[in-house]
């Protein structure tokens, strides 16, 4: 199992590839796939055909996954993309901080 360094709910900017620079979601983590799904990131477009009468067909543009090496989370304070930390709390607690500004993920 590998871990991943972002999870569902993080923003999270994208590192390389065509969708260099942008923002987005994290809806999905796959950590054994290695993989994330960002919402408005890597969208394909797939062909829809109708399944009966009342059914609407067309294409749907759809968010496929990307690899989680490739994103980086961006801390909600300094609003930059960064590296995270571990640190151990005085009551024992591990937490995430932000390397950048030192605030608590």
């Amino acid at each position: 199992m590998n871990a991943l360094n972002v999870k569902t709910g993080d923003v999270v900017v994208v590192l390389s590839g065509k969708d260099k620079g942008k923002k987005g979601k994290v809806i999905s983590a796959d950590p054994k796939a290695g993989a994330v799904i960002v919402q408005g990131v890597n969208m394909a477009s797939k062909h829809k055909k109708p399944k009966n009468q009342q059914d609407v067909g067309g294409i749907i543009k759809k968010e496929t996954p990307i690899r989680a090496c490739k994103v980086m989370r961006v801390c909600p304070k300094c609003s930059q993309p960064t590296r995270e930390k571990h640190k151990l709390l005085e009551d024992g607690t591990k937490v995430t901080v932000c390397q950048k500004c030192g605030e608590t993920i």
